[in-house]
């Protein structure tokens, strides 16, 4: 049942109250998952479910923001999804690519691209490419931006990258397979440097990580919402943080 809008407002604002700034992630994952199904149930075309998810994106940021979340990190496009038709991939690559400009006139927010370039448009490859090589003045929040990706792929990516490396500097191969550790591996990633997410939300119902983070995520929370992503709202925001404050973590022990 919907509240009126006086309650939820309060109820929204209770709840941010009610949150410890100790307690909230500093980084967090989001599959961004539910917008074909939401177009469908407003008979709507699936490009307006993508607008619609393009649209929460920014709304989401800045809510991130407001919170003090420092990196996000965001499944916008899986290896997976190349497989959809021409028809609403073209329309999708152009939803996400006015996304990265809308995302360049923020100068508080810095953006690293997570993915296969060689599997996109040029013209989506080289907004990537050229939002990545920006330097903001005064950084707010870091977004990962992942299109063209794949958990499995980035695994195979860092350790290729890994090889070639130690080829590069005559390293002994024998030797580096004996004495291969994660921190090597970690070293190769899409996101190399950047502290593992500490929650990670899936929108629309769907309980499976469908390989996004798969390495980075070993030992981060996941909260499943069942809100389609065009439909989250910050309140369903502010409970998976409050779960996650309430959660004790536990790193392998």
């Amino acid at each position: 049942m919907e509240l009126p809008g006086f309650l939820y407002g309060f109820y929204e604002r209770s709840l941010q109250r009610s949150l410890d700034p100790e307690r909230v992630p500093k980084h967090i994952g989001v599959m961004v998952d539910g917008n074909r199904r939401w177009a469908r149930q407003f008979n709507a075309p699936t490009s307006q479910g993508h607008q619609a998810g393009a649209d929460k994106i920014h709304e989401f940021l800045g809510w991130c923001q407001e919170l003090g979340i420092k990196v996000v990190t965001l499944y916008m496009l899986s290896t997976d999804n190349m497989n959809r038709s021409g028809e609403e991939l073209d329309l999708l690559m152009g939803i996400i690519a006015n996304t990265l400009d809308r995302l360049d006139e923020d100068e508080d927010i810095s953006v690293h691209a997570m993915g296969a370039p060689e599997l996109l448009p040029d013209y989506l490859a080289e907004r990537l490419n050229k939002l990545t090589a920006r330097t903001p003045a005064h950084e707010k929040i870091h977004v990962n931006v992942a299109v063209g990706y794949g958990g499995r792929r980035e695994i195979v990516d860092a350790v290729r990258e890994l090889l070639h490396d130690a080829v590069a500097r005559g390293a002994d191969i024998a030797k580096l397979a004996d004495e291969l550790s994660v921190d090597d591996i970690s070293r190769f990633l899409y996101t190399r440097g950047q502290p593992d997410p500490d929650l990670v939300i899936r929108t629309s119902g769907e309980q499976r990580l469908s390989g996004f983070l798969m390495w980075q995520s070993a030992y981060s929370e996941f909260y499943f919402c069942e809100a389609l992503w065009p439909a989250f709202r910050k309140v369903d925001f502010l409970r998976a943080l409050r779960d996650y404050a309430g959660r004790q973590r536990r790193f392998g022990s």
